[in-house]
């Protein structure tokens, strides 16, 4: 789905569709085009229209996976990752974000809803005054500030996991629990992974390297520098909270194995006596005297009882049991 804003002289105005001659009629206008799960018809704008490179064209097509910034001179061509709106809570997940800025036009190419696309497209939709009559990198600033802002949450989310872990892990360490340590610290790397390329991009973008950010642009960019730079240090905080949390199950698990080893050794101690009386007793002996006593049946029994009773009785004295 292609959708069209258009910003002439401060008043910004909603399109039915876009063409070459919007660019031509226009020159000194705004113009933001948003692709939305696009048809092939609507994607050929990007090379019959704009002229792309084939190499940008080819990574807004393929889904690139990870967070890149090439500078064209012209136009600059960016790759970021945003929430989406049915990101699950208990997982990190997230949407390619491809972006096209030139001189007077903004190119946004996403597959699925994204809620920063949406907010600027209702404000933009209301005719409010957004920051598209500023300059399309003002555009991109409002954009990119709430697609990172949207990232909050996330590190909420962690928190919270962490917190339910870590009590789990003290309480009754179980399998799941483990699962769950595993998953929580592939979020975490991968959060990492995502941010830290993005914050270098924004670095750039603040400090007036690409040449179609003005400089008053610019200086914009440096709080969501600011906000990406917090969530890259709360990730590492998470990733040595959850590598505390795994090295305390490990070590319940451990604790509990330990226990589970001294009641069996207690046990295997306790049957010794027993084996070495019922051995002596199950020897094939013609003459045993104990067989023609009335109560030769009942001795080893007692023994056993006693041998058994007395080391029970040991072990509790010297606290092993």
């Amino acid at each position: 789905m292609l959708t069209y804003f258009r910003c002439v002289e401060g008043k910004i105005e909603r399109r039915p569709g876009f063409s070459a001659k919007d660019l031509a009629d226009f020159p000194n206008a705004q113009h933001w085009i948003d692709l939305e799960d696009p048809t092939a018809d609507e994607v050929k704008i990007l090379e019959e229209v704009f002229h792309f490179h084939p190499l940008a064209i080819e990574d807004t097509i393929a889904d690139i996976q990870h967070p890149k910034i090439d500078d064209y001179g012209d136009y600059a061509f960016l790759v970021v990752h945003g929430i989406p709106f049915e990101s699950p809570k208990d997982s990190f997940f997230t949407r390619e974000l491809d972006i096209f800025l030139g001189p007077n036009y903004l190119i946004t190419h996403h597959e699925g809803l994204m809620r920063s696309i949406r907010l600027a497209q209702e404000q933009c939709g209301k005719n409010w005054m957004t920051s598209m009559h500023k300059g399309v990198d003002f555009l991109l600033h409002q954009i990119l500030d709430s697609l990172f802002e949207h990232y909050f949450p996330v590190i909420d989310a962690i928190d919270a996991r962490i917190d339910v872990l870590q009590e789990e892990v003290f309480k009754k360490p179980e399998k799941e629990t483990l699962d769950k340590i595993f998953a929580l610290k592939r979020d975490i790397s991968n959060l990492r992974r995502f941010c830290m390329p993005q914050r270098e991009i924004i670095h750039r973008l603040a400090r007036s390297e690409v040449k179609v950010i003005s400089p008053k642009a610019s200086v914009y960019f440096r709080d969501i520098h600011d906000n990406l730079y917090r969530i890259v240090e709360a990730s590492y905080a998470h990733q040595d909270q959850a590598q505390s949390t795994l090295d305390a199950y490990l070590t319940g698990v451990s604790n509990q194995l330990n226990e589970t080893m001294k009641r069996l050794t207690v046990i295997s101690a306790l049957l010794a006596p027993m084996t070495v009386i019922t051995g002596y007793w199950g020897m094939n002996f013609e003459h045993m005297p104990e067989l023609r006593l009335t109560w030769g049946p009942v001795l080893p029994i007692g023994l056993m009882v006693a041998a058994s009773g007395g080391l029970l009785y040991y072990f509790k004295r010297r606290g092993w049991i």
